[in-house]
């Protein structure tokens, strides 16, 4: 079995001395020219968009996250283009947390499981993002699968999105839905703790919730967090590494997010030449990456 997600995570991150996570989001209207047609060829299209940006990432971010729900739009074209974007960005040394949000129960969970964490004809993804909403029972096969194979699962718990409150801030016994959720999680929190001390078991926490993050921390001291709502939705650096502690190097606890911010700023959707297109999205990775790294450091 491979070292525990959570240990080669942390490496990583230390590694590159920022907690960036590149995202890969394929949106029709903003992948350019450049790489192609994409009504007339899915697959080429969005593989080329998305090894072009792992071969960008992979100098600044430790961590890729594809969209599925954005491949899988594209049809099975899409989908056969995400499964070898996750191989390629493997390959090139970064490690893949699957934006799936799976969420049901019994045999529909363990085939969401294998599909997303299991080796071919599944993604084997490092870490796939699920919804924990309709009970334990939805992360108990991800969570064993995890085990067994050194992966990582992603339990959603205070989103970023403007209606997260509408379930996840109702209370329960004095205190929010999310809260409740992150106590629930404590045993697969030790279950897929690693050598480093730190959890597999992440919560994914909004930036754009910066003091409810710092309480999560306290619900969950020990979970990596993959943090969604840096850059484009509003959140600043600082917001994003709210719910992170001190360690070797700086602040660490998890992964930042940014999709639209570095995969389409202005100066790429209006390059002409790949190079100059690759300038544009190596400036953005750069200063994102910079941002982190700094907000880290105080």
């Amino acid at each position: 079995m491979s070292a525990a997600f959570a240990d080669r995570l942390i490496e990583a991150v230390r590694a590159k001395a920022t907690p960036l996570c590149a995202g890969v989001d394929p949106f029709a209207d903003k992948i350019p020219a450049l790489f192609g047609d994409l009504r007339a060829d899915p697959a080429a299209v969005l593989l080329k968009f998305g090894t072009s940006i792992v071969d960008v990432a992979a100098k600044h971010a430790a961590v890729l996250k594809p969209q599925l729900g954005l491949f899988e739009q594209f049809g099975e074209m899409g989908y056969a283009a995400a499964r070898m974007l996750c191989e390629y960005a493997v390959s090139a040394g970064m490690i893949v947390i699957l934006d799936a949000k799976r969420g049901d129960i019994g045999t529909t969970a363990e085939g969401y499981a294998r599909a997303t964490l299991g080796a071919k004809p599944g993604f084997n993804a490092d870490c796939v993002t699920v919804n924990p909403y309709m009970g334990k029972d939805t992360l108990a096969p991800f969570i064993a699968l995890a085990k067994q194979s050194g992966k990582g699962v992603a339990v959603l718990v205070r989103t970023s999105n403007p209606g997260a409150g509408d379930f996840q801030d109702l209370q329960v016994g004095g205190a929010p839905v999310w809260r409740r959720v992150a106590e629930m999680l404590a045993p697969e929190v030790a279950e897929l703790t690693g050598a480093s001390g730190w959890s597999g078991l992440m919560a994914v926490a909004g930036a754009t919730y910066p003091e409810e993050a710092r309480t999560l921390r306290e619900a969950m001291p020990r979970a990596l967090f993959l943090v969604p709502g840096y850059g484009a939705q509003g959140a600043s650096a600082a917001d994003a590494v709210a719910g992170f502690i001190a360690g070797p190097q700086g602040l660490e606890g998890g992964v930042v997010n940014s999709s639209r911010g570095i995969t389409y700023p202005q100066a790429a959707q209006e390059a002409r030449t790949m190079s100059d297109w690759r300038a544009a999205i190596d400036a953005a990775m750069t200063a994102a990456a910079s941002e982190l790294r700094a907000a880290c450091a105080r």
